[in-house]
């Protein structure tokens, strides 16, 4: 009861409450916000892009563990029970008031929630006591049937109000204008996507909006209409700027192919993903603004209060960086940002990619740190050269002969010049360098083996175009990306 009335109240047309203050979700963002470093790495190590779905469902299966025992207690002593309740509502109120983005009725979803709770624990107690009006087994299974149904109604009755008002519906009605430069998009190009090779699991030169990753702390992905955001750009800088939805838009946009990778990809990972983006360029924003001398970074703030910072060098050295609002021809999805994200080539997610971006800070490193950072992880996160084995998978089996070998390699803001393969530990051989748009972006790599019969072990590694070669040495993601060889083993019949 207390959630599905918390979920109805968060729901509500009213200004100031968001279904981000529902008391699930506000308990969760707090958890988020306050647990220690290793204890969130381990989480996004072990559950990946689940691990929102099993904080939500500790943190209910906890509460209906506490709700539970305040029944116990209830049935001994009514004002016990009616106190674990209360505490419950207690810190549900504490979480929504210490929200970033806490208005004055953030706290009222679990203020309410808690008084729903009260009262019906209150009311079973009563009468499911020895003479009361629900005494017997019937009875008592007809009221608490009730109550249960009246809570999930009053849940899904917040998410239809939800809904009634929500970002999907703001997104749906986008009209994004064409690039100033050319109203054609940039194709896929030729040569790359080998059609028998992407078949068989090499990873297709651009990767969808459905499966492009996703890895933010956002507990419920923020539902922030177009019509309600705004950006404020301030800081060190000569002018203040405040811009609408419509304002970004009618400012020249152009598109670009951008390849993103989060600093938690392990070697061989899949925490990367390249799509077409548009948007405004940030050095044009930032010149618009005049920024001051001394100045060397970028804080971005998130609608749900995530920050990063960016090296504001690599946001104005002519690499694509970007105020996006576009991805793949579309309006960005909900989950990727909507309505507008920054994107940065070279540099990993946690300093350049900020999501449902609403505030820009031009300042210094030494004034001020943001949340990734604060955690122990890296100021400037450069985008380490990398590779991966997509075809064939580990531990498949091959017929002896011509196999074909294949993946992706990336070095965004510098680009691939070579990609080699060694089998079995011995000499690096060339690999085909596929076609790619430009050095912000993958590219497809394949490699023709000549399979003899037995176990062999394939390893990959590639040098960017300034002649640097990807590193041997084996580094876990923190604080600044892995690093390594990937490789695959395989079995030739």
């Amino acid at each position: 009861m207390t959630f599905g009335v918390g979920q109805l109240v968060a729901g509500l047309p009213l200004g100031g409450l968001s279904p981000s203050a529902a008391p699930l979700v506000v308990v969760g963002d707090a958890v988020v916000d306050r647990v220690p470093a290793p204890v969130e790495e381990f989480a996004i190590s072990a559950f990946g892009t689940a691990d929102k779905a099993v904080l939500l469902g500790t943190i209910a299966v906890l509460v209906v563990a506490l709700a539970a025992a305040a029944g116990l207690l209830a049935r001994r002593r009514l004002l016990l029970g009616v106190g674990v309740v209360g505490f419950l509502g207690a810190v549900g109120v504490l979480a929504a008031l210490t929200r970033p983005d806490a208005t004055a009725l953030s706290p009222l979803p679990s203020a309410l929630g808690a008084a729903a709770g009260a009262y019906t624990l209150t009311l079973l107690t009563r009468r499911l006591a020895p003479g009361g009006r629900a005494d017997g087994p019937r009875r008592r299974a007809v009221l608490l049937g009730g109550v249960a149904a009246a809570g999930l109604a009053g849940g899904g009755a917040g998410r239809v109000l939800t809904g009634a008002r929500s970002a999907e519906q703001s997104r749906a009605g986008v009209v994004l204008p064409a690039p100033a430069e050319a109203a054609a998009p940039v194709p896929v190009p030729a040569g790359a996507d080998p059609a028998p090779l992407v078949a068989t699991g090499l990873t297709p030169y651009a990767t969808g909006n459905h499966d492009f990753y996703r890895i933010d702390t956002a507990l419920v992905v923020p539902d922030l209409r177009a019509q309600d955001w705004t950006l404020r750009l301030h800081g060190m800088v000569e002018r203040e700027l405040t811009l609408t939805f419509d304002d970004l838009l009618a400012l020249p946009l152009v598109e670009r192919w951008i390849t993103l990778t989060c600093v938690s990809n392990e070697v061989g990972g899949d925490y990367v993903g390249n799509a077409r983006w548009l948007g405004y360029p940030l050095a044009d924003l930032l010149a618009r603004a005049g920024v001051r001398e001394g100045a060397d970074m970028l804080f971005a703030t998130s609608n749900d209060g995530f920050t990063l910072s960016a090296p504001l060098a690599e946001a104005t050295d002519g690499r694509d960086a970007l105020l996006a609002v576009g991805m793949n021809g579309e309006p960005l999805p909900r989950e990727h940002g909507f309505p507008v994200r920054m994107v940065v080539s070279g540099l990993y997610g946690f300093v350049s990619a900020c999501k449902w971006v609403t505030d820009l800070e031009v300042t210094r490193f030494a004034e001020k740190t943001a949340y990734w950072t604060e955690r122990g992880w890296a100021e400037r996160a450069p985008v380490k050269t990398a590779s991966r084995i997509d075809v064939p998978r580990s531990f498949a089996t091959a017929r002896a002969g011509r196999v074909p070998v294949a993946g992706v390699a990336w070095a965004q803001d510098r680009g691939i010049s070579a990609v080699e393969v060694r089998v079995d530990g011995g000499e690096w051989l060339p690999a085909k360098v596929l076609p790619s748009v430009s050095e912000d972006t993958w590219c497809q790599w394949v490699f023709d083996w000549d399979a003899e019969p037995g176990g062999h072990v394939l390893e990959v590694r590639a040098t960017d175009a300034t002649g640097a070669p990807q590193t041997a040495d084996v580094v876990a993601p923190v604080p600044d990306g892995a690093s390594g060889y990937d490789s695959v083993t395989v079995t030739v019949e």
